[in-house]
């Protein structure tokens, strides 16, 4: 598996020992999974719109275009290994950590709320990729973590187009001290969720019990 060109810039680790414990129930870890994607198209698809007055950046409509267009993919990929385990999506779906995250969005504030979306967006996407390096290098089922050794460097480059985006819309000050500020809380909030099958699910208690 090739590097990133830079490290990641999250202020969490996720321990080894989260694989074991997401990959207990691996058709609900797709079923989530495949849910994560289409919220990340559905999500790219609305920040389309959301430009900042009285025109967008340059390059954002192929930026948010693009990045819908590569979760779509990534979406029909995953329902398809899905349904070939016998796995079917599921009709609802949380993500206690994203509606955490997006509770932090500085609502009605015009610039301010855009750039907040942004590095949301990219703190998901960094999350994400961080977690399907874990999944590329150790998860026991062969055929998922070549699976996720395919998807983790896209998910590096949404990240980075986001908070590329986010950087172009407010002073380099301003934008620094705020993604320093979602970072902690990021790490926080990942932190404190609780371990399962889940993308984005907490990591079991160190010194818990091996199945």
């Amino acid at each position: 598996m090739a590097t990133l060109p830079e490290p990641l810039p999250l202020r969490y680790s996720t321990p080894e020992e989260w694989v074991e414990a997401a990959m207990q129930d691996p058709l609900a870890l797709l079923d989530d999974h495949a849910h994560l994607e289409r919220k990340a198209a559905s999500n790219a698809l609305e920040l389309l719109s959301r430009w900042p007055d009285p025109d967008p950046p340059e390059g954002w409509e192929a930026v948010m275009t693009g990045v819908a267009r590569d979760e779509a993919e990534h979406l029909a990929i995953v329902t398809r290994l899905l349904t070939r385990r016998g796995g079917r999506l599921s009709k609802h779906h949380k993500n206690p950590d994203a509606a955490a995250l997006r509770a932090l969005v500085r609502k009605g504030r015009g610039t301010e709320e855009l750039v907040d979306r942004l590095m949301i967006s990219a703190l998901i996407e960094a999350r994400s990729c961080e977690r399907f390096e874990l999944l590329g290098r150790l998860c026991p089922d062969p055929r998922l973590a070549k699976l996720y050794r395919a998807l983790w460097a896209s998910e590096a480059g949404h990240y980075r187009v986001f908070l590329r985006m986010a950087r172009r819309l407010l002073s380099r000050r301003r934008v620094e001290a705020r993604w320093s500020e979602l970072l902690d809380e990021e790490a926080r909030i990942i932190a404190a969720q609780p371990p399962g099958p889940r993308m984005h699910s907490g990591a079991p208690p160190v010194g818990s019990p091996r199945s």
